[in-house]
């Protein structure tokens, strides 16, 4: 259930994601690609906060990493979602959104689909809507392949667009290092280009079993090795410097490496804190990524902070 919360303002935090696998089939007749996928929730939030506004009137604000780069008009996802959930649940309300951005714009992190999945959750609360879950996901589903997984969090099993979740079993604490680079990759580009290098010839796409079966052990070495992503070639070639980051954090001790969805933060898995925080401090000395934070996994979805 939502909770409903008094109409004077709503708080939802909520995480962003990386691919544990990415496997891609090739184009289906609407032009989208079949995925097999592995989401993990990571502890990288975007804040956005709801209030009250009259009927008919959506806006939203943003601050924060990137915010000159996402826009304000009614393409901002988040705008999308709260004119969708009105438009089937609360016809008389309008509302008014910020946003205060810590996920990388067009990072492979779903940012965008994060924020929209923190509308949904705020204004559900904010308009006192008494929903369940699933009716919040039959939105999200329509909004973005991304923005399901972003309102259930944890770790999950993607497949069509990746908007159809099963939860994985898994088992553990994951400590991640995370790689984000200079400036953003267009994930429409990253798919044509996989499709270019050759892509996959025939369905279905599907994820390993070594991944699934570390998971269920809670194994972080042997998640590490099983590391997958079929985008990340076509990453590679459109951001030759990828390449360095992840041979460099390789060399100074990571589990293993995976460039995030269509990149291009590159994700580092970590065997404790502490080699988290050394992994940190020796990819940031390298100066070959424009930052680097440190985050844990799995985390929940989007969630209303109080």
């Amino acid at each position: 259930m939502v909770a409903a919360l008094p109409p004077t303002g709503v708080r939802v935090r909520v995480p962003a994601k990386i691919n544990l696998a990415l496997k891609v089939g090739p184009p289906r007749p609407d032009g989208f690609h079949p995925l097999a996928t592995v989401f993990h929730a990571i502890s990288l939030y975007d804040d956005l906060v709801a209030e009250p506004a009259p009927a008919g009137e959506f806006t939203v604000t943003v601050s924060g990493e990137d915010a000159e780069l996402v826009p304000t008009d009614d393409s901002n996802l988040a705008i999308r979602a709260a004119r969708r959930l009105a438009e089937a649940y609360a016809p008389a309300e309008g509302v008014r959104l910020s946003i205060k951005k810590a996920i990388p714009v067009a990072g492979g992190l779903a940012g965008g689909s994060a924020d929209g999945a923190a509308a949904l959750v705020a204004c559900a609360a904010l308009w006192a809507l008494d929903l369940e879950q699933e009716e919040l996901l039959a939105i999200a589903a329509e909004l973005g392949s991304d923005v399901p997984f972003a309102l259930v969090g944890g770790t999950a099993i993607g497949s069509g667009r990746g908007e159809q979740l099963v939860p994985a079993l898994a088992r553990g604490c994951y400590h991640w290092v995370l790689a984000f680079g200079t400036e953003g990759l267009s994930t429409p580009k990253v798919y044509g280009l996989y499709d270019e290098l050759g892509g996959r010839t025939a369905p279905p796409p599907t994820v390993a079993d070594e991944l699934m079966n570390a998971l269920r052990a809670g194994d972080a070495a042997a998640l590490g090795e099983s590391l997958d992503n079929d985008l990340q070639p076509a990453a590679l070639t459109l951001r030759p410097v990828l390449r360095r980051v992840l041979d460099a954090g390789l060399d100074f001790g990571a589990l293993g490496a995976v460039v995030s969805g269509s990149g291009p933060t590159v994700a580092f898995l970590a065997g404790s804190e502490s080699a988290a925080i050394e992994l940190s401090v020796a990819l940031s000395a390298e100066g070959i990524c424009r930052s680097v934070r440190r985050a844990v996994g799995p985390v929940h979805g989007a969630r209303v902070v109080t």
